[in-house]
């Protein structure tokens, strides 16, 4: 035992003279001759003086006589004859004056004898006397030297034993407190004795504890109920340290190592296991005592899991580590196996997890042996898989504490690869969940706020030697700072009413902003990041104003510089929009914009993420239409993409009809662009069916939509040939001829000439050869006619056409349409003209015209249409009486 540890505990003892002059005499009447004398001598020696070996013992004595006589009175109290203090105090004076080098007397017997005696009447001794009384007895027995069982010195030994059983029953007469051990009192006795253990280097001092510690929890195995066993609360680092003892070199520690576990695992399983399995459980216990080493390990792996509170567990786990760091070989292989054996199964709930990370953190750079390493990237990894929050919290708290270098606590987890990788999908999860809506109601709070997770993230991106760790989280890490820097500059007011003040928010945003050139940095992308401030990219990012152009440059220096994370990128992108609740889906829709025209990426689009993007696009906002009109553009720009681009045309032919006449102005204008890429034997279903929505808008009032949907018509013409044509886009083509010929009065000058070049194709398409001069170089009345000519058998045909256009915003196109009314209903027969009342009708209503000229024309061509019947009756009966029929309905 270290002597200076020997004088502390030997410092704690305090004397006091005797003071009985201060109390009254006690009545001695109920004493016999014998007793009396006892109490006699008792007041005799309690002066100061020097007492011989005989007088000790005869003081002794007369103690346990006096204490056999209070004991045996109804309601007998020592402080009726002598005050019991004092005499305990008397007695650990003669144990202390005990040689610590020589075993030669019964004193120190007799003395804790007399302690028994003494604790069995009242008043009870008072916990600190019990502890002094104990810390005596332990120094003064613990300290003698090895006596060795021998022929030549039975006496020493057999007075050796009687003294330790005389020590076992001073602690098991002072644990009890009325019929039940105390074990907070045990605490306390188990807590004088173990640094014997623990600091000695003698193995006899180190047995000793052993033996004793074991007897007593032996007795305590006695007692079904006991007091405040839930305040006893050394139950893991007595587990501990019994298990590291169990492999120690000397049989002796050893064995009594492994004793003392027993009794401490069959206490654990008569207080916290269910009644009718106890005894099982006991008998099975019983079998593997004084079994050998795995045997007793297997038993604590049970008692781990089973029995111990996450205290108890995180004690044992910090007393291991505590080992682990010594300096001893065995020490150290000892913990690290016992370690080892506990952690084969998945670590459950355990405190301490603060104070267990910064014993890592301090205690890594020491432990050299490789068991000992292991062992501990194991404790760390368990933890950092179950107890994340506290781990990161920990880490932060040693970083703001720890004067050892900046970084360094995040450093550390260098020396645990897989740890490192759980943090940072953990934190990326966090994140992630917290940008969504019904995750942020579910009521399952987090330790982490955003700030923090934020803060730790681009702590663990500044590590510099996880830079291929990072690369496997790289796509969701770069998309969650984004979302997370997008929310926080587009939404400060949402922010706001968070309570998140506007300062803590700037602060936020610059964290992510950090982080996010950390990850950039990290992965090796430079050149990026330089290009990136070139277009001041960063400025961008975080100005509400122009925020989503920042997140195009940020977007745009990925696919000019062909980052090899796109694809990744774009496949989280896709997943993160297969939420319909996606909170960032307009960013995600704008860097998606920007970077489909990545070649790698678009090579990567299937039928399924197309769905995704066009899923979005049924909205009916403009901002989110215009950015579909983009991407609708850039499918049509590689091989792979336009194989998807049926699933967004009919999305994209929506939008000619939106709402917003930027989004249709957009719309014709991508159209016309596209259209040039486009050929027919790829898109030709969707040019059929754009031929078909063009023929609502030919007579719209913007004359510059006008002329793009003139000119987007015309280049349909331009893919299509007498091969290809056929029903439904022939039908179609000849539906709009007459509204094609008509627009040759458009008041639009580029109209008439789209008009004019576009009819020249139709009559080369449709074999019109002998019109096809005329359409060059007629006008338009000309042209009318000889195409009516030419074509007789379709004139209702035309007529219908022409009818349609009375509709016509523009007076010279209502105007030309009258008149070709007319002429075609003069070339019609009896049966034809009955198949026209409809437009007859129309035709008739057009004389209400507002413009004048149209109108006016329109009288006319009835006054020769009624001149007409009437000159030529007999030639056409059936024209005037169809004739009269319809003036008789008008009127």
């Amino acid at each position: 035992m270290d002597p200076q540890f020997e004088k502390k505990s030997l410092s704690r003892l305090t004397f006091q003279p005797s003071i009985y002059d201060l109390f009254l005499k006690p009545s001695l009447s109920e004493l016999c001759q014998s007793e009396k004398e006892a109490y006699q001598l008792i007041v005799d020696f309690m002066e100061p003086g020097e007492m011989s070996q005989l007088d000790k013992l005869n003081f002794l004595n007369a103690v346990e006589i006096l204490s056999s006589v209070v004991r045996d009175q109804a309601n007998g109290n020592m402080n009726n004859y002598y005050p019991k203090t004092l005499l305990a105090k008397k007695i650990e004076t003669l144990i202390l004056e005990e040689p610590t080098e020589i075993l030669d007397s019964n004193v120190r017997q007799q003395a804790m004898l007399c302690i028994v005696a003494l604790s069995q009447v009242k008043p009870p001794f008072h916990l600190c006397q019990k502890l002094d009384l104990v810390n005596v007895g332990i120094t003064s027995v613990f300290s003698l030297p090895l006596i060795m069982p021998s022929l030549d010195r039975k006496e020493s030994a057999s007075l050796y034993l009687q003294t330790i059983q005389a020590l076992d029953d001073m602690l098991q007469a002072l644990v009890m407190e009325q019929r039940n051990p105390n074990m907070i009192v045990l605490q306390k006795f188990v807590e004088i004795i173990l640094p014997w253990l623990m600091l000695s280097d003698k193995v006899h001092e180190q047995t000793r504890a052993l033996s004793t510690i074991s007897r007593l929890l032996r007795f305590i195995c006695n007692f079904s109920e006991l007091s405040y066993m839930v305040s006893f609360s050394i139950i893991g680092r007595l587990i501990a340290t019994f298990s590291i003892f169990c492999m120690n070199p000397s049989q002796e520690i050893s064995g009594g190592a492994l004793e003392a576990l027993y009794y401490l695992f069959t206490i654990l399983v008569l207080q916290r296991s269910i009644r009718p399995k106890t005894a099982t459980i006991l008998k099975d216990l019983q079998k593997h005592f004084r079994g050998n080493w795995m045997a007793n390990m297997q038993n604590l792996t049970l008692f781990f899991r089973k029995y111990l509170t996450p205290v108890e567990r995180a004690d044992v786990i910090i007393v291991a580590m505590e080992a682990m760091n010594s300096d001893n070989i065995n020490t150290i292989i000892a913990a690290s196996e016992m370690l080892t054996m506990i952690l084969k199964y998945p670590l459950t709930d355990i405190a301490k997890v603060p104070e267990i990370i910064q014993l890592i953190y301090y205690y890594i750079d020491s432990m050299t042996e490789e068991a000992a390493q292991s062992a501990i990237k194991k404790v760390f990894q368990l933890l950092v898989q179950s107890h994340t929050d506290e781990v990161i919290l920990t880490l932060f708290k040693i970083e703001d504490l720890s004067q050892r270098g900046t970084h360094r606590s995040w450093e550390i987890l260098a020396s645990f690869p897989k740890s490192y990788q759980v943090i940072m999908e953990y934190l990326l999860q966090k994140l992630i969940s917290l940008q969504t809506p019904r995750d942020q109601g579910t009521g399952h709070e987090t330790e982490l706020s955003t700030p923090i997770i934020t803060r730790a993230i681009h702590e663990l991106l500044l590590v510099p030697s996880q830079r291929s760790e990072v690369q496997t989280v790289f796509a969701s890490l770069f998309v969650a700072l984004l979302f997370q820097i997008s929310f926080l500059v587009t939404n400060r007011s949402t922010v706001g009413q968070d309570k998140l003040h506007e300062t803590e928010c700037a602060e936020l945003v610059s964290s992510s902003i950090k982080a996010l050139k950390t990850l950039l940095r990290s992965s090796g992308y430079l050149d990026h990041m330089s290009y990136i401030q070139t277009l001041r990219g960063w400025e961008l990012l975080v100005n509400p104003e122009r925020h989503y152009y920042g997140v195009t440059m940020l977007a745009r220096s990925l696919v000019i510089k062909n980052c090899w994370h796109n694809r990744p990128v774009f496949r989280f992108l896709i997943r993160t929009l297969e939420d319909p609740a996606c909170v960032n889906h307009f960013t995600a829709l704008v860097f998606l914009t920007e970077l489909l025209h990545c070649p790698d990426v678009a090579g990567a689009v299937d039928a399924d993420s197309t769905k995704v993007l066009a899923d979005w696009f049924k909205c009916e906002e403009p901002a989110t239409e215009h950015l579909f009109l983009q991407i609708s553009e850039t499918f049509t720009k590689h091989k792979n993409t336009m194989r998807h681009f049926h699933i967004l045309q009919p999305y994209v032919l929506s939008c000619c009809y939106s709402s917003s006449s930027e989004v249709v102005m957009e719309t014709f204008l991508m159209l016309q662009r596209i259209l040039k890429d486009l050929t027919w034997y790829h898109s030709s279903s969707f040019i059929i069916e754009l031929t078909f929505t063009l023929a609502h808008f030919f007579e719209e009032e913007s004359e510059q939509l006008r002329l793009i949907v003139f000119e987007i018509y015309g280049n349909i013409l331009t893919k299509v040939s007498r091969m290809t044509l056929a029903f439904p886009l022939k039908h179609q083509i000849l539906n709009l001829i007459i509204l094609l010929v008509l627009h040759l009065k458009d008041v639009n000058t580029d109209v008439v000439e789209v008009c004019r070049r576009t009819l020249y194709k139709l009559a080369t398409i449709m074999g019109w050869f002998k019109l096809k001069v005329v359409f060059a170089k007629k006008d338009v009345f000309a042209i009318l006619g000889a195409l009516l000519q030419q074509e007789r058998s379709r004139a209702i045909w035309f007529l219908k056409q022409s009818v349609a256009l009375f509709k016509s915003p523009q007076g010279p196109i209502r105007q030309v349409a009258v008149w070709f009314t007319g002429q075609v209903i003069r070339v019609l027969n009896r049966a034809e003209k009955e198949e026209i009342e409809d437009e007859y009708i129309a035709f008739r209503y057009m004389q209400r015209d507002p413009d004048p000229i149209v109108s006016c024309l329109t009288v006319q061509t009835f006054y020769i249409l009624e001149v007409k019947e009437t000159v030529t009756p007999a030639k056409t009966p059936s024209s005037c009486l169809c004739m009269r029929k319809f003036r008789r309905r008008d009127g």
